[in-house]
């Protein structure tokens, strides 16, 4: 047996040599999940300690579920979340189905040198960092000389502060989301798009059906298994209504509906260092996402036959 075990290790030695390029290529996301995933979730300990820098995670004493207690009874938590979820299921809703559109668009577009023009314009905001997408916000939607303003001054209206105004200020966030990530979104469903059997159309071309059957009756139940695999991943992450997008628009006189939890989490948790209840509300977020995932794969695999777990 020792024989045999010793046999099998330099059989699985040598394979390692044989490939040492993709373990040396694997080594880098395998590296970067232990250190900036699996090493945090056995810090997160601290969620349920009175946290000191001090004294060190093993070190700080314990204090149950105080900070939970203490992030739950906060005024300002009914607000919070009612934030969050709004942004997050705003953003799908809005997001996906323009996603969908655009791809579709792009499929069916009889002027095949316009789509990798038109593709590379739409997904080409997704590498523009939130500070950038801020400056062209502001060109455009500062009340004293943005672009928008300007249109409606020159027709008799007043300028209005988009970005400070509580009702426009939730739109001016969904919609700049939509439109900084619709192109990238709509890659994954160009993909499954291309996979559809071409006879399925030209059947339905002979049928006499037209473009809007074929995309009605063939394109979107086709792609129904990307569609629910998307929306799916999306929902693990409801609580994640985007903290850098939001910390770069909101001010002041908007806080009452553009405060979310990242945002309040980075007030209360580094701002004023308070450590353990950042972590106890991370640890919040992430009981919901998983509760949210298991909950909604069963709902989607009994609609589409589609699970990932």
């Amino acid at each position: 047996m020792a024989k045999q075990n010793t046999i099998a290790k330099g059989r699985l030695w040598k394979e390692i040599v044989r490939h040492r390029s993709i373990y040396a290529i694997m080594l880098i996301p395998v590296v970067y999940y232990i250190i900036f995933k699996y090493v945090p979730i056995w810090n997160g300990q601290i969620a349920f300690k009175d946290f000191s820098a001090r004294k060190g995670v093993w070190g700080s004493a314990w204090c149950g579920l105080d900070n939970f207690k203490q992030f739950f009874s906060s005024f300002y938590f009914w607000d919070l979340l009612r934030n969050t979820l709004f942004y997050s299921f705003g953003k799908l809703l809005i997001s996906v189905p323009l996603s969908i559109i655009l791809a579709v668009v792009l499929y069916e577009s009889p002027r095949k040198y316009l789509r990798p023009i038109v593709q590379t314009l739409s997904y080409l905001p997704h590498f523009l960092s939130w500070v950038i997408i801020y400056g062209v916000l502001l060109a455009l939607l500062a009340p004293g000389d943005g672009v928008v303003n300007d249109i409606i001054k020159m027709f008799g209206g007043h300028p209005i502060d988009f970005l400070t105004n509580t009702e426009t200020f939730p739109w001016i966030v969904l919609l700049s989301d939509a439109w900084k990530e619709m192109g990238w979104s709509a890659i994954i469903f160009i993909a499954a798009l291309m996979g559809i059997d071409p006879s399925l159309y030209e059947a339905a071309m002979v049928e006499g059906a037209t473009a809007v059957q074929r995309t009605w009756y063939i394109t979107l139940p086709s792609i129904k298994p990307v569609i629910a695999t998307v929306v799916l991943l999306r929902l693990g992450t409801i609580l994640d209504a985007g903290f850098n997008q939001m910390f770069m628009l909101y001010s002041v006189p908007v806080y009452d509906v553009a405060d979310i939890i990242d945002t309040w989490v980075y007030r209360q948790g580094l701002l004023e260092f308070q450590f353990s209840l950042a972590t106890a509300v991370g640890v919040f977020k992430g009981i919901i996402g998983m509760c949210l995932v298991l909950v909604s794969n069963k709902l989607v695999k009994k609609i589409s036959d589609t699970t990932i777990l």
